[in-house]
């Protein structure tokens, strides 16, 4: 009976991790759902007429994806800018917006800067790497982001000297999938060879 409660268990265990990425994803879907239905709803309810709800629903989709492809190809929008301009003049709001863009940029597939950069940094003590990401350079000193798993955006940011860390020729792409999946995806193991062999030279040294 024992057995049999502590088998049930694992594979509820399992049963619950397999059904994570899923319920992610599920997630996700239903936000984006809930945002265009409450715009379909809010443009049909005031009309109140399904050919003018549909026109205002497409266009304002063409809106925001020519929006999105001048933003990709680095063009600026006459109007994005000047709303930017209204935006940096209100106090509090604009700090808010500068800190949200940056973000994004620092994500974006098409920002090249920096912050492209991954490194490896050997945290808490020797011997034991994490990943980062570097989000700001002055001179030899670098600024990296230090995120947790399973959850990127969980972490802290450390000053560090750039002769301390190691690069990674992983993208942000993949070492955020590596995060994410607490190691399991790897798909290039060669950084671990790099850094098992920084330790052993690390472990003759000090012999």
């Amino acid at each position: 009976m024992l057995s049999f409660i502590k088998s049930s268990l694992k594979y509820f265990i399992v049963g619950i991790l397999a059904l994570i990425p899923v319920v992610i994803v599920m997630q996700v879907l239903v936000f984006l759902e809930t945002i265009l239905r409450d715009f379909f709803i809010y443009v049909y309810g005031y009309s109140n007429n399904i050919f003018l709800t549909v026109l205002a629903f497409t266009l304002s989709f063409i809106a925001i994806a020519y929006t999105g492809y001048r933003v990709t190809v680095s063009e600026k929008m006459w109007m994005l800018h000047q709303l930017e301009l209204l935006i940096n003049r209100i106090p509090m709001i604009r700090t808010i917006y500068r800190v949200s863009k940056k973000l994004v940029n620092l994500l974006g597939s098409q920002e090249k800067s920096v912050a492209k950069e991954i490194i490896f940094i050997e945290y808490p003590k020797e011997g034991l790497w994490v990943p980062g990401y570097v989000t700001n350079k002055v001179g030899e000193m670098l600024v990296v982001y230090v995120p947790t798993s399973p959850n990127p955006t969980s972490g802290f940011t450390i000053i560090v000297h750039q002769s301390k860390v190691v690069k990674s020729s992983m993208d942000i792409e993949a070492v955020t999938s590596f995060i994410v999946s607490v190691g399991v995806d790897l798909a290039q193991k060669e950084e671990l060879e790099k850094l098992a062999d920084l330790n052993r030279a690390g472990t003759s040294d000090a012999e």
